[in-house]
């Protein structure tokens, strides 16, 4: 279907199965699932310095129905084709500034933008404000990271989307810092759905954005950057050329939460910004800072770290910090070469920086210069390593969002992956960069080693995970240990008898299981050599078999925080991961799993007496106990 409207009435944009509907009346929209209203009325536009488009009334509708299909190999599905009515609500038409706002309504997914056309010798605008609101029913809770100050934390890194969540939390309270929240934001609409909000879409050519505290009556407004982010430096209003759009602000909305776990809506809208003349190969690798430390990044250290991923069948290793000091850039070719003989390929950490925070950890001062960025991509091609690692940015101003992209352009120059740590959220960037890997941009793997306190909620954030932040993009987590202790020495003594290292809460099940649950196209785990004898040779074996890359992702069970049980699918087999958070027992019924996902048998790892074990029958449903998992493996 293909119509024009002109009205001053309420319109409404149904899906292809016509269950969602968005309602626009004026400046004015809400969104309702099976007759459930999900989204309240919630108030749109923009104030640019062109023109004042808050107080919208009359406009035009043009829709269309529309499908939306592509390949990608390094999100939750590799394969997509999905119907879509897309439609475009044009304001000001008979006025010399003019608006549309784009539409794209999937089954359970919806994204707009804002689109500027050019005017007379208008050729760039400046964006004052986005009123663009976030509003829900009374009842509702809210499943939230809060935004932290800007320029604090260790060497005034933040904000680096590293706070602790918030959960089940109701809509009036106020965030922890008193800035509102980080993308993605979850909300549970009493017993009629749940609810997704995130950006996608976002690139040099505007900011990164969040959404505001709640209002009574409004909801939440999506915010930009803070001043004091990027250290001050960078405007806080975006500006773009005419014609131009705004990023995609999208709302994901399910009865339950399998829409949430399964949606694709950050890719489906959004295109990619370069062709490459590389391809780009992925996989498992290891990192001996994880464990071992700063003391760890000196070439015989890393010569048992690349033996250890010969061992397990890996592809890579990530030479972290000061390795331009403690290994030398002279040794790096040699590291490399050594590297390749045993199968395995190179990557090496840099800091973002800079001029907007303190760190020390070299190499500093090279990725934030675009002269000498170059000339160093060009010599990592040389040196013949794979991809790099860039840490510590400095917020989410149109400025940081230029770095990001300048970094990502430049190394794909030179076939060179790129990895993002102390950083922003992901929009869109798998689709959009072809050689962007993965980000952090949640309380990551680190903070086990750095605090007891997050080995104690280790498996509540693993519950989170899959349902908030891995939804929308993939999660550079860096986790599935196998050591007891977060220490070098595993529990053993050092020289002075002393047992260090905080005290790992999960099993071995449940490391497994998080390697299926968090979704990134290169799993750096968190393994030693000691693994190699002193872990179960069954968790050995499966790190080895398990993919990284996915056709395919299914919502099977859980809760948020409490528990989360997760399919995907890589070729013909499906691999599951559960863990759980609480005390009661999750009952994990292994037949259903498997009549459900189409297949004809399973093998289940699972803990029994406290050891990982292996288990070809299952008459009753598996239970899993706190801090425990399992990982089914269906064919």
């Amino acid at each position: 279907m293909n119509f024009l409207i002109t009205t001053l009435l309420a319109v409404v944009i149904a899906s292809p199965d016509s269950r969602l509907k968005v309602t626009v009346d004026g400046p004015v929209y809400s969104i309702t699932y099976d007759d459930q209203q999900l989204v309240a009325p919630s108030r749109f536009g923009i104030r640019t310095n062109c023109a004042d488009f808050t107080d919208l009334r009359d406009f035009e509708l043009t829709q269309e129905r529309t499908t939306v299909s592509y390949e990608l190999d390094r999100i939750k599905a590799g394969s997509i084709s999905k119907e879509a009515t897309h439609a475009f609500l044009n304001y000001n038409v008979d006025k010399p500034h003019g608006l549309s706002v784009e539409f794209y309504v999937f089954n359970n997914d919806v994204a707009f933008r804002y689109v500027i056309p050019k005017t007379g010798e208008t050729g760039s605008v400046r964006v004052l404000d986005e009123q663009t609101w976030f509003n829900f029913p009374e009842g509702t809770t809210t499943y939230m990271c809060p935004q932290s100050d800007a320029m604090v934390g260790w060497k005034r890194t933040k904000p680096s989307y590293e706070e602790y969540y918030k959960l089940n939390a109701p809509l009036a309270e106020k965030s922890q810092f008193g800035h509102g929240y980080t993308f993605p934001c979850l909300f549970k609409v009493g017993e009629s759905g749940w609810v997704l909000v995130s950006e996608t879409g976002v690139d040099s050519r505007y900011c990164g954005s969040r959404l505001s505290d709640y209002t009574e009556g409004k909801g939440y407004k999506l915010e930009f950057p803070m001043p004091e982010e990027n250290n001050g430096n960078g405007t806080v209003e975006p500006a773009f050329a005419l014609p131009g759009a705004t990023p995609w602000r999208t709302i994901t909305v399910g009865r339950d939460l399998a829409p949430v776990v399964e949606t694709t809506i950050p890719f489906d809208v959004v295109e990619p910004r370069y062709e490459s003349a590389h391809k780009y190969s992925y996989g498992k690798g290891t990192w001996s800072w994880i464990l071992w430390q700063d003391n760890s990044i000196n070439f015989k250290d890393q010569v048992k770290y690349i033996d250890l991923s010969a061992a397990m069948g890996f592809k890579y290793v990530l030479v972290d910090n000061w390795w331009d000091v403690n290994i030398t850039r002279e040794r790096i070719p040699e590291l490399v070469k050594y590297a390749n003989s045993k199968g395995i390929d190179v990557l090496l950490w840099y800091s973002s920086s800079g001029w907007w925070n303190d760190i020390e950890q070299g190499p500093i001062n090279i990725m934030s210069d675009p002269i000498l960025r170059k000339r160093e991509m060009a010599w990592l091609e040389k040196a013949g390593v794979k991809g790099i690692k860039v840490d510590f940015f400095g917020g989410d101003k149109q400025e940081t969002m230029r770095h990001y992209e300048g970094i990502l352009s430049d190394a794909d120059d030179h076939g060179l992956m790129v990895i993002f740590h102390g950083c922003t959220l992901p929009r869109g960037w798998e689709r959009m960069y072809p050689n962007y890997v993965g980000s952090e941009a949640v309380r990551a793997s680190e903070n086990l080693i750095f605090s007891q306190y997050d080995c104690d909620i280790e498996a509540q954030c693993a519950s989170l995970h899959p349902f908030i932040r891995n939804t929308v993009g993939c999660m550079e987590y860096g986790g599935s240990f196998l050591n007891e202790r977060m220490d070098r020495l595993n529990g053993q003594p050092d020289a002075r008898g002393r047992v260090r290292g905080n005290i790992r809460r999960t099993t071995d099940a449940f490391s497994l299981a998080t390697a299926v649950l968090f979704q990134n196209p290169i799993q750096n785990f968190a393994l030693a050599p000691n693994n190699l004898t002193d872990a179960p040779q069954l968790a050995l074996d499966f790190l080895t078999e398990v993919p990284t890359t996915w056709d395919e992702t299914r919502y099977i069970g859980g809760m948020v925080g409490e528990n989360a049980v997760i399919a995907r699918r890589k070729g013909d087999i499906w691999y599951v991961g559960a863990v759980n958070a609480v005390d009661a027992p999750l009952n994990v019924d292994v037949k259903a799993i498997i009549a459900r996902l189409g297949g004809t048998g399973a093998r289940v790892i699972t803990t029994v007496k406290g050891e990982t074990s292996e288990v070809l029958k299952f008459k009753k449903p598996l239970q899993v106990a706190k801090n425990d998992g399992a990982v089914i493996i269906v064919k």
